[in-house]
């Protein structure tokens, strides 16, 4: 999709998600991402979606790849259609899902590349920072996010065919 369709596209409309199939969602969060987590649990749920709350459950201090590794593990086995993480600003919890093999995790704080980002990438694990977003930007940016499908493009499902061979190495 060119950047003005999307600008015109269901993505770019924030409720849009209400109306998108219902998911399995795993959402994790370190300390730094607790105060937004809730927000976000409770906006999926108000979508119809079925999710897994996979911590942390507090502003006490965790190890965010603790939690991201709970949060791919929900995703790899199926339990979870897709992911969402919180940290502080979303880069540790991106780099922490980048690490699992069939996780193709991306760091979003607009939605053009909430949405681009499962279009062209068929990203599986979302990652964004709550000190870097609001509650209505993570709104908006997990609409986008949920929305979006995997481009039938040849030329994008080539690419992403390359990743899982990347991940061989």
């Amino acid at each position: 999709m060119n950047r003005r369709g999307f600008l015109t596209s269901a993505a770019a409309a924030p409720m849009a998600a209400a109306a998108v199939s219902r998911m399995k969602l795993a959402v994790g969060c370190d300390h730094a991402g607790f105060p937004l987590k809730g927000t976000v649990i409770a906006l999926l749920k108000q979508w119809g979606h079925t999710v897994t709350d996979c911590g942390t459950h507090s502003t006490d201090p965790v190890d965010f790849p603790d939690i991201a590794k709970k949060v791919c593990d929900e995703v790899l086995a199926g339990r979870a259609e897709r992911g969402v993480l919180v940290c502080g600003t979303g880069v540790g919890a991106c780099i922490a899902g980048n690490k699992v093999r069939g996780i193709r995790a991306a760091l979003c704080h607009d939605t053009f590349s909430a949405h681009q980002c499962v279009e062209h990438d068929d990203v599986n694990l979302l990652c964004m920072g709550a000190w870097i977003v609001g509650p209505k930007v993570a709104e908006e940016i997990l609409a986008a996010y949920l929305n979006a499908r995997f481009s039938t493009d040849e030329d994008f499902r080539r690419r992403v065919k390359k990743l899982g061979e990347m991940e061989k190495r």
